[in-house]
């Protein structure tokens, strides 16, 4: 070995002997409970989202476009994070867990009994309405911690991506279950959202009462255990006072005049506070779901060759595995934010624009030669995804005011909802159109199973 390839070969290894304790020092002063309830909620909230997508084939069948699935997967999460930030905080944090994990449970157990079409979709829209508040809530709780709740929060919503889909692409395919059973089985999963908020997670900075906008921003944030009793005490008094710093007043309860005039108030308050939200971060994470969601329900599916050419016993296996590949991309860009952090949002966003024109591309002119390198473009499209994702609720809580930051993270999760939305419906004609296309030039693969 050569002295240059000897220097390489040390300064490689002295490189990857410092990662643990670049690790250790990028954590400093986390709390553990924190990071760890954090890190369930992201996970346990998509995770039952992530399933039903990579059920989605099994569920409606080849002959029924799979932007169906993903539609009633999230348009009632994105009905929810459209209109919710605006009265959500009337409900506790407490109970809007309770309420989740009964929407959540509730709608696997109609997935997986369903006898139709028709009751699979029902069951997916029950637990679409969990997914959606679940997401506005945890990422709102993220105010009242410190910016390690934000980093685990989107490191567990990446990790249900691999978990969801190495869950039941292995009980479907690897160990042979039934629809039916892999989807029971998954009806155990929300147990784990109210044993986090519940069991793990210091609770003593989250409102013990209905929330109140003007005292939320005044709690002090949980970061290595410890709470800021004079914080507390003012935040009771100002509880008491009710002074809203966002122009909501609940003060005057015999008034029903005044009540109906300062909500309204609020209301347009709340309004002026999106509007400043909508090119620097809702329009970039918008615009990559669009494309992200697009290539998963509406190309993935015809990413087809024949089966001596790929790594699968059946064509359906090809479906959940792409699923699971994108996943992994995701989950290792939404842990990054604690070593790397992208400020500019929107050259993401066009990157992955990109892939969907790539991919659209091949899927009519067949012209990528291997699987594997459709795989490697899969996972670069969940790279360019999470980090978008991660990095949009970062530049809100470094750049939002205080007092302006938890209905902004909240307000902003709208836009990943919707930008899902458009691409379910996208996909539907897209995908019927592609399989017709490959169908009539000789590649009937996308009709198989």
């Amino acid at each position: 070995m050569s002295r240059s390839q000897t220097s390489i070969l040390s300064a490689c290894k002295a490189w990857v002997s410092s990662i643990p304790s670049k690790v250790r020092e990028s954590f400093a002063g986390a709390n553990p409970r924190v990071c760890a309830a954090f890190w369930l909620f992201g996970l346990i909230n998509n995770v039952l989202y992530v399933i039903i997508l990579s059920a989605a084939l099994d569920l409606v069948g080849p002959d029924v476009p799979k932007g169906v699935v993903l539609l009633f997967d999230v348009m009632p999460s994105f009905l929810t994070k459209l209109f919710a930030p605006y009265f959500i905080h009337l409900i506790s944090y407490r109970v809007r867990i309770l309420i989740f994990f009964l929407l959540s449970t509730c709608g696997m157990l109609v997935v997986a009994f369903g006898d139709s079409i028709a009751w699979r979709l029902f069951g997916i829209a029950i637990a679409s309405l969990s997914s959606g508040g679940g997401e506005l809530t945890f990422v709102s709780m993220t105010h009242f911690y410190d910016h390690f709740s934000l980093a685990m929060w989107g490191s567990g919503t990446g990790g249900a991506g691999i978990v969801g889909g190495t869950f039941y692409l292995a009980l479907s395919t690897w160990f042979g279950f039934s629809i039916q059973v892999s989807l029971m089985l998954s009806c155990f999963l929300p147990v784990v959202m109210l044993v986090s908020f519940f069991g793990i997670l210091p609770r003593d900075v989250l409102p013990a009462r209905v929330e109140r906008e003007g005292a939320r921003g005044r709690y002090t944030r949980v970061s290595s255990g410890a709470e800021d009793e004079q914080a507390l005490m003012e935040d009771e008094e100002a509880m008491q006072n009710s002074t809203l710093s966002n122009g909501s007043s609940f003060t005057d309860r015999n008034s029903s005049s005044s009540g109906i005039s300062q909500a309204f108030s609020s209301f347009k308050a709340n309004l002026k506070r999106m509007k400043g939200l909508i090119i620097p971060y809702i329009i970039p994470l918008l615009l990559v779901y669009i494309s992200e969601y697009t290539i998963n329900q509406g190309v993935a599916p015809t990413l087809l060759y024949p089966l001596d050419q790929m790594p699968f016993t059946n064509y359906r296996d090809a479906y959940p595995t792409y699923n699971t590949i994108y996943q992994v991309g995701v989950f290792i860009s939404r842990s990054s934010t604690p070593f790397l952090r992208i400020r500019h949002l929107y050259p993401p966003s066009i990157l992955q624009f990109v892939n969907l024109v790539l991919l659209t591309a091949h899927a009519v002119g067949n012209f990528i030669p291997s699987i594997w390198i459709i795989f490697l473009i899969i996972f670069w499209e969940g790279l360019l995804g999470g980090s978008v994702y991660v990095n949009t609720f970062a530049e809100i809580t470094d750049n939002v005011p205080h007092e302006d930051r938890e209905f902004s993270l909240g307000a902003t999760t709208v836009s990943d909802s919707g930008g899902i939305c458009v691409a379910a419906f996208i996909s539907m004609a897209l995908e019927t159109w592609l399989c017709s296309y490959q169908v009539s030039h000789g590649r009937p693969y996308c009709k198989m199973t």
